[in-house]
């Protein structure tokens, strides 16, 4: 019997070592790119995000619109959302509250959920909700219990949504602006538009890949106006 204790011993070991369960490594804190003009993440970014994907603590939203009429392609970038990353949600920034100053021309400037003023340092001087449902979609699309990783076309609206969240009550350290979706070289890209040989070089808008965050802004209770 003496001979068996070190045995079932080991044994021991063995079978708690393998039942127990390893979750994901710790995300390093965020921590602004100095060198970045949009707030980007130093260690979460387009360079590294195929490290962080998949994960059940990070909720991955993509703020572009599918179809942006702001004149982006004069400062070499796609009002298009041609792709996004799998795993990503789109959820258009430009819904969700008043845009800051932007450096191109035709910016959207229609229905959102929240009316911002804007310092001139980029921070929310004030947010006041537009309808009844504002913060209860901004809190189901953006959960507070999770870190929030977000992305766009140059890292811009990222960071908006970041300063809205922040200035509305959302935990800083969750917050991660990951930049600039028009760089991303990884494996894990999402194509939204098609560009077939065929069909007299029409672009195929695949639109229908994309986890999209709809908001019926003419179903919602307006505070204001009409809907109050």
């Amino acid at each position: 019997m003496k001979k068996m204790i070190p045995f079932l011993l080991v044994l021991m070991l063995i079978l708690v070592g393998c039942g127990t369960e390893t979750g994901p490594s710790p995300l390093p804190a965020p921590q602004t790119d100095e060198n970045s003009q949009f707030g980007v993440d130093q260690n979460i970014n387009m360079d590294t995000i195929d490290q962080f994907l998949f994960r059940e603590d990070v909720a991955y939203r993509d703020v572009r619109m599918l179809f942006d009429p702001a004149d982006y392609a004069a400062i070499g970038g796609e009002a298009d959302l041609t792709r996004t990353i799998e795993g990503f949600k789109i959820v258009p920034y430009p819904y969700l509250a008043t845009l800051a100053q932007l450096p191109v021309e035709g910016a959207y400037n229609g229905e959102c959920l929240f009316s911002v003023e804007w310092t001139a340092e980029g921070e929310v001087a004030s947010a006041e909700a537009n309808y009844r449902e504002s913060m209860m979609i901004l809190e189901e699309l953006f959960p507070r219990n999770k870190a929030i990783f977000l992305m766009c076309g140059g890292g811009g609206y990222a960071q908006m949504t970041k300063e809205l969240l922040i200035f509305l009550g959302w935990e800083e350290t969750l917050l991660y602006n990951i930049g600039a979706n028009w760089t991303y070289t990884g494996e894990h890209a999402l194509e939204l538009i098609v560009y077939p040989e065929y069909a007299d070089e029409q672009n195929i808008y695949a639109t229908w890949r994309a986890d999209y965050a709809w908001i019926p802004f003419e179903k919602l209770q307006g505070l204001t106006g009409e809907g109050a």
